[in-house]
């Protein structure tokens, strides 16, 4: 499981939203919009991507 990976991208703007949401974007490596970030695939970054979930499109 160690190598599998994520491929998030940024496809709604955090203008509007909580801090803690726009601290765990940055978290996740997004900077701006449609910016693309490919992490691990691991319990931690699944949390992070259910928090933010409705920012975000996931891919594999």
């Amino acid at each position: 499981m160690a190598d599998k990976k994520i491929k998030l991208t940024l496809i709604r703007s955090l203008i509007g939203t909580k801090q803690s949401h726009r601290a765990t974007v940055r978290g996740l490596g997004l900077r701006r919009m449609h910016s693309t970030s490919v992490l691990e695939d691991t319990p931690a970054v699944r949390g992070m991507i259910n928090k933010v979930s409705y920012l975000l499109k996931c891919e594999g």
